[in-house]
């Protein structure tokens, strides 16, 4: 009988990496590890949890959640997306998130821009996660793409004075200029 290395982690595994404040990640059982977010990376994720907090969780559509919390997909898959709509209570749980979010929001930062527009896109539609939204701090733009089959579509490009609006989510109007200043 051969002995090896595990190739594929699951969550037990990633809840044993020690706390060394990066963020580290399970996409399909691979670990993935990026730096913390810079400070303007954290303004407007901070700015675009409220506006979305307006929209959710005021008149009790859901719960927005920022990072770090584990988004726990599969046993193989455990992220910690910058923030998530939960509109089902029951994925809520003591460890996090369990299941498949409505929405999940990431800020690209230098370091993760390839790996939040391709992986993490392409696992997330793979595993049904509805909405993603990509949010570029440099062009000041917000990119709305829905699953469709098991891949995403863009269905809404937003810049740096737009007032986001998305058909699933009637009602929404995100003033985006507030997210810049």
């Amino acid at each position: 009988m051969a002995i090896g290395l595990k190739t594929r982690l699951d969550y037990d595994d990633y809840c044993a990496i020690p706390a060394d404040g990066k963020r580290y990640e399970l996409l399909d059982g691979q670990v993935h590890v990026t730096p913390a977010p810079s400070p303007l990376h954290q303004r407007v994720s901070k700015r675009l949890q409220r506006l979305l907090e307006a929209y959710f969780e005021a008149p009790g559509r859901g719960e927005v959640f920022d990072a770090p919390i584990d988004v726990i997909l599969t046993p193989h898959d455990v992220v910690q997306p910058d923030l998530v709509v939960v509109t089902d209570p029951a994925l809520v749980s003591a460890r996090g998130i369990e299941g498949t979010p409505t929405l999940v929001v990431e800020v690209l930062s230098p370091a993760t821009t390839t790996y939040d527009r391709t992986t993490k896109a392409q696992r997330f539609a793979a595993l049904g996660i509805p909405h993603y939204w990509i949010v570029d701090p440099e062009t000041r733009a917000i990119e709305c793409f829905r699953r469709h089959e098991a891949t995403y579509r863009l269905i809404g490009s937003f810049g740096p004075g737009d007032t986001l609006t998305h058909a699933d989510f009637p009602g929404l109007r995100l003033g985006l200029a507030t997210l810049w200043r």
